[in-house]
This record gives C-alpha cells, structure tokens and sequence, in this order.
C-alpha cells in the first residue's frame, strides 16, 4: 500500500489543460469569437492610452488612472486568453510547472492591481464630488503617482505567499486542470497533501485585495458620495458622473465573487469556469466600451485624434 502511495506521488514536471471539454464541433466557431475579443481587446485599450496621452485636456487624474487600468487590461488578456485560445483547437494543452506558476501569479497579481485601482479610481471620484475645492491640491501629480504605486506594489505583492504555498503542495500522478488557465481552486485540487493552510491563506488574500477594495469602493460611492447629496438633481449628477466606473466595478466584482465564493463541487466545475470566462475575458473586453461610450470627453478627444 505504501508503495502505490509513492508511486503515486511524483514530481509533476507539467500541467495539462482541458479547457472546455468536448464542445460538439462548436471548438472553431468559438475560437474565431474569442479570438477577435483578444484583438479587439488589447486594441482598444491601446486606443484609450493613445488618446490619454495625445490629448492635453485629459491630463487629468480621471484619466491618468485609466490609463494606468488600460495597461493593466493589455497585460491581464496576454496572460490569461494565449493559452485559453489554444484549448479550443486541442484537446489537451501542456503548460510547464513553472510556467503554470508564472501564469498564476502574473493572472493573480493582475486581479489584485485591478481590484486595487478600482477603489483608487472611486476615491478620485469621492473627492472630485465631496470635495472639489480641494481637489486639485489633493488628487495633484505627486498624489497620483503615489496611488498608482501602490496599487501597482501592493497588487505584485499580495499573492506571492499564496504562490509559495500552492506550488510547494504535493502533487499526485494526475496533472490535468480541468480549466482553460492555472486558477486557485483547479490547481489545489490536484494536490495529495493537505491544503487547509493553502486555503485558509487563499480566502484571506483574496478576501484582502478583492472585498477590501470593493467596499471601499462601495463605501466611497454609495455612503459618502450619494447619501451626502440630499436633492434628486445632486444624486443624478452624481450617478451621471460615476455610472461608468459603477458599471464596471458591478460586472468586475459581482463575477469574482461569484467565482471565488461559490462551492467549487465537481457539479459547479462547469458552471465555474463559465463565470471564470466571463471576468476574464468578457469584462475586459467591455471596460473599453464602457469608458468611451458612455463618456463624452473620450469621444470628444477620439474624434479629435481621428480628424
């Protein structure tokens, strides 16, 4: 018995990952879809920071974090949609133990810099709101710069431990993610060992850098922003002037939580990785649109670039 045991406990050298199974001759058609999504993605973001930095008038702090939420956006999609594109036309996509961490990690810190400039960007909008006198003395470039570090630093920081913890867990002759990239929960599935620590550790980094944040971000809209304005006129501009960012912290949030905070039995695995998809390939796709559709002041600059 102690034999087949240590036969079963081997150093997994790679990683395999089924991405979404059998898709009954749709695997094509589906990568064609996703594939403009990743082009069009990065694309547009690209857009954004070109239009940022060409136009003076949106030398703002509105703008500069949304430029800095744009490169991030170019880096998140890199990371995660490659390998997921590939899953589409193969059965089983190999991916090296490392390069199965480096995935991890760079998908990982990307989530927590993103969740890390949302409450920043909802602080830009709490003080632009509350307090406008004092808002260029607050939000001036030093102020700015000292935000986007951060998130940037503490987003690069938060799941390294998580990392260490994960990828120093026993693995046992199986090594096939049943996902299209190295997430959290397939990944210490496969583990032999016990993961109580992984995961008691995993529940507070991301409790950290996702509820932290997106209570703040909460915190800053809905209690000291709309309840603070008491005429109906004040509440509308307020939502006028935030709906963007409310809109894309909605989607952002409501799908990680889903994701993250759902039972991860194997009768949930399907609908998972479903929701997985939408965070990380849907919503980055959208926060472009989101941003420049529904603000005038990019559309004003973009047709001034275009002319």
């Amino acid at each position: 018995m102690a034999s087949t045991e240590e036969e079963n406990i081997i150093q997994i050298t790679e990683f395999i990952l089924f991405g979404f199974g059998d898709l009954h001759g749709l695997q094509f058609l589906l990568f064609g879809v996703f594939l403009v999504i990743y082009v069009v993605t990065p694309m547009s973001n690209i857009v954004i920071l070109t239009v940022v930095s060409a136009d003076h008038s949106l030398h703002t702090p509105m703008y500069f974090f949304l430029g800095h939420f744009s490169f991030l956006e170019i880096g998140y999609t890199t990371t995660i949609e490659p390998m997921m594109l590939r899953t589409f036309v193969s059965a089983h996509v190999p991916i090296s133990f490392p390069g199965c961490a480096c995935q991890f990690y760079c998908s990982a810190s990307l989530v927590a810099t993103e969740c890390f400039f949302l409450a920043v960007m909802s602080y830009d909008r709490y003080i632009a709101i509350c307090n406008p006198l004092h808002y260029s003395s607050i939000m001036d470039y030093w102020g700015c710069l000292q935000l986007a570090g951060a998130s940037w630093v503490a987003g690069f920081l938060a799941p390294i431990l998580l990392l260490v913890l994960i990828f120093r867990l026993t693995f046992c002759a199986d090594n096939k993610i049943d996902h299209f990239f190295c997430d959290l929960k397939p990944i210490m599935k496969l583990a032999c060992t016990d993961t109580q620590v992984a995961e008691m550790t995993s529940f507070i980094c991301t409790s950290s850098f996702a509820l932290g944040p997106f209570l703040r971000t909460l915190a800053s809209y809905i209690i000291s922003t709309i309840l603070r304005i008491l005429s109906t006129a004040g509440k509308q501009r307020a939502f006028s002037t935030c709906s963007s960012h409310l809109t894309v912290v909605s989607l952002y949030y409501g799908m990680l939580g889903i994701v993250y905070g759902f039972p991860s039995g194997p009768q949930h695995e399907d609908l998972l990785k479903s929701l997985s998809l939408l965070y990380t390939v849907l919503t980055p796709f959208l926060n472009p649109i989101t941003y420049t559709l529904r603000n005038k002041d990019v559309k004003v600059a973009l047709r001034k670039l275009v002319q």
